[in-house]
């Protein structure tokens, strides 16, 4: 049997997640993905089917200061998910950190960590 691949790995730590975590109308799910440029983060009511909230540092919001898709990047993504989350009048939400580690070390935090930390700070409880 052939090792796993970190794509696998985190797929399979998603799926292991995602059989506990549900966004529901009172406390819908803050869902975050990364790629190697961009950064999505999107609050979902998972039994209606649909996205209530996004943000992406691909928004046109942002104009020429887009963010890049590092620890800085994430800490802008977090603060547009939060505040726009609580303009919909959505104050709790459930983390889906998306099969990536949330680590906080001695070094610091890593985007999953800094994102969340941003959420909360804009408002959101998780």
């Amino acid at each position: 049997m052939r090792p796993l691949s970190k794509k696998e790995f985190i797929e399979r730590r998603h799926k292991r997640l995602r059989q506990k975590v549900r966004g529901t109308p009172a406390r819908p799910r803050l869902a975050v993905s990364f790629t190697s440029k961009n950064i999505y983060a999107q609050v979902i009511d998972d039994i209606a089917g649909k996205t209530l909230v996004s943000a992406s540092t691909l928004d046109k919001s942002f104009g020429d200061k887009k963010p890049k898709a590092n620890k800085e990047g994430a800490i802008v993504i977090g603060k547009a998910i939060g505040q726009r989350a609580i303009e919909k009048g959505i104050k709790a939400v459930v983390f889906d950190r998306g099969g990536y580690r949330y680590l906080v070390s001695e070094k610091g935090k890593n985007r999953v960590a800094s994102l969340a930390d941003a959420a909360r700070e804009a408002g959101l409880k998780f």
